[in-house]
């Protein structure tokens, strides 16, 4: 039998069907990481052809509520973003606990970090980083690539940029574990103090690649976040380029109010 929901509504039929949804996920009627019924079982419980059904999977996949994987089906999202706050994330008491931003903003909110390096070594200045780095296009630079998880999936995929000249100074910079604090900690051990951070935040669909590393449904999005870690002189000597999965992340800044 056909459910009549929206049916006085001006809606599209397939927002109808996502609102409905997404009110059950809400209640709780589908609990996190369950099953959202099957294709056919939506189609033949709203009337409606599969197509609607798809645009309306794909309207809980946009709104950040459901994942879908092939051949596998569409699920509810099994827990909340984490909270990544600006005037917290890179406190010298973090690093001087021994823990990087990522480590520390992931366990409060009770989720278990883990890190995976995908490669570190010299590779050319790719334009905006060079443009960052005041450095020229093509200058060799150092690159530390990453691939960070929570519980086990993977949340983002982050690449530091570091002149080199500042780099081939610093052992612990070409090691997959660079030690406690991270690599911020190295530098001021190694008299580069960090005066400020500034980051470039946008949002887009995620590529085939990032994707695929992140482990999103088609065409989910992403923040790309480009952050400079500039010190007391004024010098950028780390750019850290960011692809995150949006549905991961919220992201809290505190500006303070000036003339």
């Amino acid at each position: 039998m056909a459910s009549t929901v929206g049916a006085k509504s001006a809606k599209p039929r397939y927002l109808q069907i996502a609102d409905d949804i997404e009110e059950q996920i809400r209640a709780g009627r589908l609990a996190p990481a369950e099953e959202i019924p099957s294709e056919t079982t939506l189609m033949e419980r709203y009337g409606v052809s599969s197509g609607t059904v798809r645009k309306a999977v794909a309207q809980l996949r946009t709104s950040g509520l459901v994942d879908t994987y092939q051949g596998k089906g569409s699920f509810v999202k099994s827990r909340p973003p984490v909270r990544r706050k600006s005037s917290d994330r890179f406190r010298r008491s973090h690093r001087r606990a021994g823990k990087a931003a990522y480590i520390a903003e992931t366990e409060q909110a009770g989720v278990k970090p883990t890190v995976q390096v995908l490669s570190i070594g010299p590779v050319s200045a790719p334009g905006e980083i060079a443009e960052r780095l005041a450095v020229n296009v093509g200058d060799k630079v150092l690159a530390r690539r990453r691939l960070y998880f929570s519980d086990g999936t993977p949340t983002e995929e982050a690449t530091s940029y570091l002149p080199w000249d500042v780099a081939r100074d610093i052992p612990e910079l070409f090691e997959e574990n660079p030690g406690g604090g991270g690599i911020y900690a190295r530098l001021e051990e190694h008299g580069h103090e960090f005066e400020e951070y500034t980051e470039t935040v946008r949002a887009r669909l995620a590529t085939k690649q990032e994707a695929s590393a992140l482990a999103l449904s088609p065409g989910s999005p992403v923040i790309h976040l480009t952050r400079n870690a500039v010190t007391a002189e004024g010098r950028v000597v780390e750019v850290c380029d960011t692809i995150m999965a949006a549905d991961q992340f919220v992201l809290d800044y505190r500006i303070p109010a000036t003339d």
